[in-house]
């Protein structure tokens, strides 16, 4: 079969390299790709936003299978185009991907559905939001902007400056353009957060193995949101018991809700729980595969993702059974040095080529490409992200440290703190 990919980023480079595995892929294709993609997949220069161009392309190839990686183009109604057009692809109509695309939209669903999650008032207008925190807000409190903001988009603010200097961020600058309009102010939640992917065919879900991503920028959990700067699989702290709860309470209830509302999820859910001591509460809902969380999922993966790919996509999920390896894996991002706010690109990379046949030890890209003279140069924020298998935890996390000193770049930056969590397991 031939598939196309849609996105640059590292979550699409290990949906590739898993890809490649499957005996039933025999071509892909990947627009717009990366230098690590561009290793096992030919990349095609076409934007993600530009459904009509790549359902052309589809067409032109024969494409038996689109898998679309990215929120923005999900959002923005791709699968709709593209089954317009006849083709058959990977994830949810732009009804469905409202899940993701709205929190305002997420929180009355939960709401009107029993689904356990912080409490919430939502605002249109900087000025009724500033009222509401001055008069009846509990601190420190959670402002979201309701659109996407490539995962940036949450302020915790500790007290009322901060929440008033982030409503001036959100609303009035619109630092984030449309997806500040609208801004969920939500209570607080402590516990420790997990996130669950799950593969969902309409009705079936199937969830995989437990991450916890690691977004501030740096140690301690300090400095900016990012989108994700590591990540670790397992988490211990989601126990059987913990995942039969939400299973029954979270997981099934949510497929349950979209599709009484006429918005049936096909593709995957990304559940963002907090584990609080009044049980685990949803923080968010993603309509795609998380980043970086995908890069120590997916190796810890034993089925073919061909094959579930496709169940979701016929309605056949229910006869598919999740298998993920006795293992531990642990992804630390490199990053450019003064991401996410200011940082040189174009810098030479060096040192990947001691990971070619390494079984434990990956490599995936998210902001690479090749220049004019065909050297391998950083070309974003976050520019790989460096996963290691182990036994346990411990173990893949100090393989995962001991392999980013085999990478080399000028102004390579990286938490020195991932998977910090597992020590007090």
């Amino acid at each position: 079969m031939k598939v196309l990919i849609v996105g640059s980023g590292g979550r699409e480079h290990a949906i590739a390299w898993k890809l490649a595995q499957s005996p039933l892929v025999d071509k892909l294709y990947c627009a717009p790709g990366n230098a690590g993609i561009a290793q096992i997949a030919e990349c095609v220069p076409i934007g993600p936003m530009e459904f009509d161009r790549l359902a052309a392309f589809a067409k032109e190839k024969a494409v038996d299978l689109t898998v679309v990686g990215m929120d923005d183009p999900l959002v923005g109604g791709i699968v709709d185009v593209f089954e317009a057009e006849g083709l058959a692809v990977f994830g949810p109509r732009k009804n469905a991907a409202i899940l993701e695309g709205s929190k305002a939209f997420s929180k009355d669903l939960m709401k009107k559905y029993g689904i356990p999650t912080a409490g919430y008032e939502t605002f249109t207008s900087a000025e009724d939001a500033l009222a509401y925190l001055r008069t009846q807000a509990k601190f420190p409190t959670v402002l979201k902007a309701d659109g996407l903001a490539l995962g940036k988009g949450v302020l915790i603010c500790e007290d009322l400056l901060q929440a008033e200097a982030g409503i001036a961020e959100l609303m009035q600058e619109r630092r984030f353009g449309a997806a500040g309009d609208t801004v969920v102010i939500e209570e607080f939640m402590t516990g420790r957060e997990v996130s669950v992917l799950s593969f969902v065919d309409g009705k079936t879900i199937r969830v995989m193995t437990s991450a916890q991503d690691h977004k501030r920028a740096k140690d301690g959990d300090q400095g900016l949101n990012t989108g994700g700067m590591g990540t670790f699989s397992p988490s211990p702290f989601f126990t059987p018991e913990i995942e039969a709860w939400c299973q029954a309470h979270i997981f099934e209830p949510t497929v349950a809700a979209m599709a009484a509302e006429g918005r049936p999820f096909q593709g995957i859910i990304f559940f963002g729980l907090m584990l609080t001591a009044d049980g685990p509460r949803v923080l968010e809902y993603n309509a795609r595969f998380g980043d970086p969380e995908t890069q120590v999922v997916l190796p810890r993966m034993e089925n073919d993702l061909m094959e579930v790919f496709l169940a979701c996509v016929n309605g056949t999920l229910d006869q598919v059974e999740l298998k993920f390896a006795d293992n531990a894996a642990v992804c630390v991002v490199l990053a450019s040095d003064g991401y996410p706010e200011h940082y040189e690109k174009g810098l030479p990379i060096t040192g990947l080529e001691s990971f070619e046949g390494d079984p434990s030890h990956f490599v995936f890209h998210a902001g690479t490409k090749r220049n004019e003279a065909g050297e391998l140069v950083t070309n974003g924020g976050r520019v790989l992200g460096v996963t290691a298998l182990g036994a346990t935890l411990r173990e893949a996390r100090s393989e995962a440290y001991a392999a980013t000193e085999r990478v080399h770049f000028a102004n390579k930056y990286m938490r020195h703190d991932i998977g910090k969590a597992i020590d007090e397991a």
